[in-house]
């Protein structure tokens, strides 16, 4: 299915399928087929006349409603579970994606960047209230929102901010000046006396602040390296953020590279543009790209022709991106040196490049910056493979003293097992030969006294027969 609506191609099974089961004479044969761009193929390539919708959707219908009765062996429950697990696969198979190049963490990314900044914006307004009751002259000396939170935190009472404190203060503010002013202002402030339990909650409250706005700053820092990974040319060209936002208000890269140009240029600023056509007003010039540095730059009567050059550029870009096998920044800073050339161009009149010129030089830089990330990714592969072959061996060799210091525990054991099967086998002969001991048994009993006497007695006795008489007569 998805081959054929992205390729227009028959799948090799399906073409055998039909040349096998089909007649061969194919003008007597009319195929009812369930989605038109499959039919179309078919007709296209193997003659066979098609017919799509109508009746032929209410056959399929039919045939998938009694498919387990026309089938033989099937059940309805096995054809229940066939269907889900067509659907399961079919789904796996469309959400199947490269895990370096998704575009959904950056649209998370850039909307949790936006939260916290309306977040972070609140709470700081919130501090600066909370604790202007005890110092209020801090808010006309201090104006950014996460130094007057670290502040807050570090002054706490103001009775208490002494000469010792004044480097504290200027590690800070980062101004010699800005901190003796500080100091000077807490000697004379018209602020209230506040008690230890509030000072306490408003510093925590302040840590608080504090931690998000550094949580922001590493989060900018990841959507600056995704958006690096995955829109390179487009983050280069316009910026990260701005980029971020474009793929997050298009849905995805994808969605972004299929727009034109003019969709590109308002998109963002669909509610002026609706009104506007209502009202038969003037339509917008720009949308989210009014954020880059360029349009800012630009005159006022220059700002919608650069505004519609920029989409231009934009939409290269994320095309770019999006279907190139191994994107890269070399395109997006071509770009950006032409949106720079027509900006001189409506300024001073310079005559820009031509756009030929400068995407055959972007092309060679690009098929070489290609071929060295190819080369490091080979190079990549190649020491996880020698590392993974190392590793294996390591594991043979671990296995192979382990099995040789093994093998001498493992001898007693076996030499027991042997040992106690002859003993089991001496046990029957041992019993059957019991009876025959017992009969002969007083025959038997002094047999072994005479063997070991004999000798002893032989030896002593015979030479001396004196010896023997006088025993005797004893």
């Amino acid at each position: 299915m998805g081959s054929v609506e992205e390729r227009r191609l028959l799948h090799e099974d399906l073409r055998l399928l039909l040349e096998t089961s089909l007649p061969a004479k194919r003008k007597k044969v009319l195929l009812g087929v369930g989605d038109p761009k499959i039919g179309a193929a078919i007709q296209e390539e193997l003659g066979f006349p098609c017919q799509t919708g109508g009746v032929v959707a209410e056959l399929l219908r039919g045939i998938r409603l009694h498919f387990h009765s026309l089938i033989k062996g099937l059940t309805a429950q096995a054809a229940s579970k066939a269907q889900l697990g067509l659907g399961h696969s079919y789904s796996r198979a469309k959400v199947k994606f490269n895990v370096n190049r998704v575009d959904n963490m950056i649209i998370q990314s850039i909307s949790l960047l936006d939260q916290l900044d309306k977040d972070i914006n609140t709470f700081s307004m919130r501090v600066r209230e909370w604790y202007g009751y005890h110092f209020p002259e801090l808010i006309k000396i201090v104006s950014d929102n996460y130094t007057y939170c670290r502040l807050a935190k570090l002054i706490g009472n103001r009775k208490e901010l002494s000469e010792e404190s004044l480097e504290g203060l200027e590690e800070i503010v980062m101004d010699s000046a800005k901190a003796q002013a500080i100091l000077d202002a807490s000697r004379s402030s018209m602020g209230m006396d506040i008690s230890p339990i509030d000072l306490i909650n408003i510093e925590s409250f302040s840590s608080r602040v504090i931690s998000l706005s550094e949580y922001r700053k590493g989060l900018q820092e990841y959507l600056r390296s995704k958006m690096n990974q995955v829109a390179p040319s487009l983050s280069a060209l316009i910026g990260e953020v701005v980029g971020a936002r474009l793929i997050s208000h298009a849905g995805s890269l994808t969605n972004l590279a299929k727009y034109p140009a003019s969709t590109v240029q308002i998109l963002g600023a669909e509610k002026a543009l609706f009104r506007a056509l209502k009202t038969r007003g003037n339509t917008p010039k720009y949308g989210l790209i009014f954020h880059s540095t360029f349009i800012g730059r630009a005159a006022a009567k220059n700002k919608g022709r650069i505004s519609r050059y920029l989409a231009n550029k934009c939409t290269i870009a994320s095309r770019i991106d999006c279907f190139s096998e191994v994107p890269t920044a070399v395109f997006g800073d071509k770009l950006r040196e032409q949106v720079e050339e027509r900006l001189a161009f409506y300024e001073t009149g310079e005559v820009p490049r031509k756009n030929l010129e400068v995407m055959k030089e972007a092309v060679e830089e690009a098929s070489e910056a290609a071929a060295e990330i190819k080369r490091k990714l080979q190079k990549k592969e190649r020491k996880k493979l020698k590392q993974e072959k190392k590793r294996l061996q390591a594991l043979a060799a671990a296995a192979e003293t382990q099995n040789n210091n093994s093998s001498p525990l493992l001898e007693p054991p076996e030499q027991e097992n042997q040992a106690k099967a002859k003993r089991k086998k001496r046990k029957p002969q041992e019993l059957e030969a019991e009876p025959a001991n017992n009969s002969l048994g007083d025959e038997d009993a002094p047999l072994p006294k005479k063997k070991k006497k004999p000798p002893a007695v032989v030896v002593v006795e015979e030479p001396p027969a004196p010896q023997g008489k006088k025993a005797k007569k004893r």
